[in-house]
């Protein structure tokens, strides 16, 4: 059995599930995260109440058996529910495969469960209220501070930083003056409130099964449902520019005048929007790339090594693949650490930009695209050929969101020159009404491949 101590810094969900997957092992596990622990304590402060859960991230539940429970959680999403301003909606599925959906969880209810799991091994020793200030990459030692000012450091043989975007262990692989580390940090010039429907009589008060969008050009709104009845809602804005932006909606009474002019229907069920709107933070919107995520005895992963914007639902599924990819060569290393550190940074970058690619991609798509006669058509199309073929084509979407063993990067290559040539065919009209399903699939096709061979598309 393995008889190495790992040290883990920062117990989101990332690191909670990588503390259960390496202690069923019999890795000695030291998990230490900066915020008090949240099976005690409220620390949502506003931001990400629920996440979109997908098969990537089953991938990595599965793996330590807890799929029941966590899956108990669940809400399944079986679409987009798009809002128009007059109040109208319209479903479009997810997928045209029977059973395919995502599901709106809970994130602390996800983390709850991940912790409870790490505390039930005797080799895991769970540290909250204290934050890491510096990690000394070579002996695998961190210094850490309470909120008291009492400080104290913990040595192990291996540090792995799951301490999310503002990674400490990111930061201290980059003053180490032995490593050429790449970094970049680029910003949307929007930023996300989040708000909530409550639930009238315990109930949902729009449709539950769905995730909820009202596009509208430039920005938009989201809502996922809870457990509870209520919808956790996220208004994704520009920070400036525009009739309406985060920096001139500084008074209740523009914020009103905001949400009934661009979202009147989602108006009418926010009777305490004035006052979370105030209350609530507003937080920017970034993807984090860097290179190498290893150096001597430290690996980092999840978003201390990618974090990306929200708008693929795939942050936290990313992340638990993450540890499934890590787990899977952990073994085919014969728990060499070493080499496992190696092989997870060199092989896993391509994917994880590949997912940062993806969600920029989707933020145009969501707040504009959805709506658009052309991008409808598009979607109809693939959703026929799921129903009809389901073993012969998916969707872009599918590709990342349904399709687990295909990596992110793949996806990104193949779902982009499908949905090019889709909608250059449907542009041009040469997809008419008079060709069987199985004559446009075929066309479509034969254009992807000769497109992914970077050939000029002829017709």
């Amino acid at each position: 059995m393995p008889d190495k101590h790992i040290l883990i810094v920062g117990a989101g969900l990332c690191g909670s599930l990588l503390a259960v997957q390496l202690a069923k092992h019999g890795f000695r596990i030291t998990m230490v995260e900066k915020r008090p622990d949240l099976r005690k304590t409220d620390i949502s402060a506003g931001r990400s109440i629920n996440l979109a859960f997908s098969d990537r991230g089953l991938k990595g539940i599965k793996r330590v058996g807890l799929e029941e429970k966590v899956m108990s959680l669940c809400i399944p999403m079986k679409g987009r529910m798009l809002h128009d301003k007059e109040g109208y909606t319209k479903l479009s599925s997810y997928s045209g495969r029977e059973g395919e959906h995502i599901n709106s969880i809970s994130r602390s209810g996800l983390n709850a469960v991940l912790l409870d799991e790490a505390d039930s091994f005797e080799n895991v020793d769970l540290i909250f209220d204290a934050a890491c200030g510096s990690v000394d990459l070579k002996k695998a030692q961190a210094w850490f501070e309470r909120p008291s000012g009492e400080k104290f450091e913990i040595t192990a043989d291996y540090v792995i930083g799951t301490d999310g975007a503002g990674s400490v262990v990111r930061k201290s692989m980059m003053e180490n003056r032995d490593i050429r580390f790449s970094f970049s940090q680029n910003f949307l010039t929007h930023g996300y409130k989040e708000l909530s429907i409550l639930p009238k009589d315990g109930q949902h008060q729009i449709y539950k099964n769905a995730l909820h969008i009202w596009p509208r050009g430039e920005n938009m709104l989201i809502a996922l449902p809870n457990l509870d009845g209520s919808f956790t809602v996220t208004l994704f804005l520009a920070y400036e520019g525009g009739k309406y932006n985060f920096n001139n909606l500084t008074d209740p009474d523009i914020v009103e005048e905001y949400f009934k002019t661009d979202y009147p229907d989602a108006y009418e069920l926010m009777p305490h929007l004035k006052d979370e709107f105030f209350e609530n933070p507003t937080a920017p919107l970034g993807t984090i790339r860097c290179m190498p995520w290893t150096f001597q005895n430290a690996l980092i992963m999840g978003d201390a090594a990618h974090a990306i914007v929200p708008f693929y639902g795939q942050g936290m599924n990313a992340s638990f693949e993450d540890v499934a990819v890590f787990d899977q060569l952990l073994l085919e290393n014969e728990f060499d650490i070493d080499k496992t550190f190696t092989a997870f940074s060199s092989q896993r970058k391509q994917d994880a930009d590949g997912i940062a690619d993806l969600a920029l991609d989707n933020f145009h798509e969501m707040k504009s695209h959805t709506a658009q006669e052309l991008f409808l058509k598009k979607r109809e199309l693939e959703l026929a050929f799921e129903k009809e073929f389901p073993e012969e084509y998916a969707s872009k979407y599918s590709l990342v969101t349904f399709n687990e063993d295909v990596g992110y990067h793949e996806a990104k290559e193949r779902g982009r020159a499908q949905d090019k040539v889709i909608l250059f065919l449907l542009n041009e009209g040469l997809l008419p009404e008079d060709l069987s399903l199985r004559q446009k699939l075929d066309l479509i096709n034969e254009h992807t491949e000769t497109y992914l061979k970077q050939e000029v598309i002829k017709v």
